[in-house]
């Protein structure tokens, strides 16, 4: 994970003061689609008070049950937490599988699954993590299960009924690099889940290997019959769109539009907007450059790939992000939230039809892994590492 040790208005001052002393960018930089040039503006001031709520140990994913005062957030080292948002109370849930825990690996990603009766004790979700292989090799899965929440028991929550639905095509050295995130699509029918490259970048344009994708499946696992690929069968027929290096975040609009959050190379972190069949040109094109200073081509008109909706340059290495569409913030509406790690900062983009406009970026003061829309409004926001705590942002009171 990149550590930056810049502000966000120091990294301005930076960014400004190397372009006046080198050559202006070439104008594909700023290819059709793409928001600005890869700068940023540090907000002036926050429109919303912060309350810490409780703190957690490495946690990455944030997710509300319906129809309940329940949450669950996954801390990296393996640990499931079941928390009350009516007095922040927090309970280890029992029966979660092994993680493959170190360098970027370990739990990820929670996301509560269409219930049929969210009044009901038992709730269906979906699961990441990191998981060991043969040889030091680890890769990332996707499980369905299902949380018993019983108050009135000695062990409040409990996993049951653990199936892995999807596992990335090969297991790989490193711990590095996999993306594992979900979303499930407005139609309730289908799961997209982000595979990242697994810092082997070739394999994000393989169409054999469903690294560098994102993937789309039934909810059970299966293959839709009409992903774009399905005709070709195997790994090939879960591909959605391919291209990608670290998607560590997806997230759907009012409009059914899939939005991506992607840790590029060095100066090239983006924003997609993913279509199926897309090809997003990793790692043969990018606005950034490897991190041992091996350039990468810039996006170019006509080159057959689609550039980013935006980028930033310094990078701010984008973590979690979420979708508002809430009351509590008006001026938010139709807009995604981005958490920034070395960057430390709540970044808002506008959705403007198939565009976005860096319209927010507020510095948090430390590294940022998650952020949600709670069921009233409110956002809610992981800070990063140990000790890392819970936020709740609700809007100032206006005079």
């Amino acid at each position: 994970m990149r550590i930056s040790l810049l502000t966000p208005a120091l990294a301005l001052m930076f960014s400004a003061a190397c372009n006046a002393q080198t050559p202006a960018q070439p104008e594909n930089k700023a290819a059709a689609g793409q928001a600005g040039d890869g700068t940023f503006t540090p907000s002036r001031s926050r429109p919303f008070n912060t309350s810490t709520l409780t703190s957690f140990d490495e946690p990455w994913a944030l997710t509300f049950i319906p129809g309940g005062p329940w949450a669950l957030v996954t801390e990296r080292k393996g640990k499931l937490i079941l928390l009350d948002t009516r007095d922040n109370s927090k309970y280890e849930v029992s029966g979660v599988p092994t993680v493959s825990y170190g360098g970027q690996g370990g739990f990820g990603d929670v996301v509560a699954a269409p219930d049929p009766d969210p009044t009901d004790k038992i709730h269906p979700i979906y699961l990441s993590w990191a998981e060991e292989g043969e040889n030091d090799t680890r890769g990332a899965v996707v499980a369905s299960a299902n949380i018993v929440i019983n108050s009135m028991a000695d062990q409040i929550g409990a996993l049951q009924d653990v199936k892995i639905i999807w596992r990335q095509s090969e297991k790989v050295t490193g711990r590095g690099h996999f993306g594992h995130r979900i979303a499930i699509a407005p139609d309730q029918k289908h799961i997209f889940i982000s595979s990242s490259d697994r810092q082997k970048f070739d394999p994000a344009q393989d169409m054999n290997s469903n690294l560098g994708k994102i993937i789309r499946l039934n909810l059970d696992g299966s293959i839709p019959a009409d992903n774009p690929f399905a005709d070709k069968g195997g790994v090939t027929a879960q591909i959605w769109s391919l291209g990608q290096r670290n998607p560590l975040s997806i997230a759907f609009d009012r409009d059914g539009k899939l939005w991506e959050s992607e840790m590029g190379p060095k100066g090239g972190d983006e924003i997609n907007l993913i279509t199926p069949r897309g090809n997003y040109g990793y790692p043969k094109v990018s606005n950034g450059d490897h991190y041992d200073g091996k350039p990468i081509p810039d996006h170019a008109s006509g080159d057959g790939f689609l550039p980013p909706k935006a980028w930033w340059n310094p990078s701010i290495s984008p973590g979690g992000m979420a979708y508002y569409d809430g009351r509590l913030f008006p001026q938010w509406r139709n807009s995604l939230l981005l958490a920034a790690l070395s960057g430390q900062a709540l970044i808002r983009l506008q959705i403007d039809g198939e565009a976005v406009r860096k319209a927010d970026h507020w510095d948090m003061g430390a590294r940022i892994r998650e952020v949600e829309s709670a069921p009233d409004g409110s956002v809610w926001v992981l800070e990063d590492g140990e000790n890392a705590k819970l936020l709740k942002l609700t809007p100032k009171p206006q005079n």
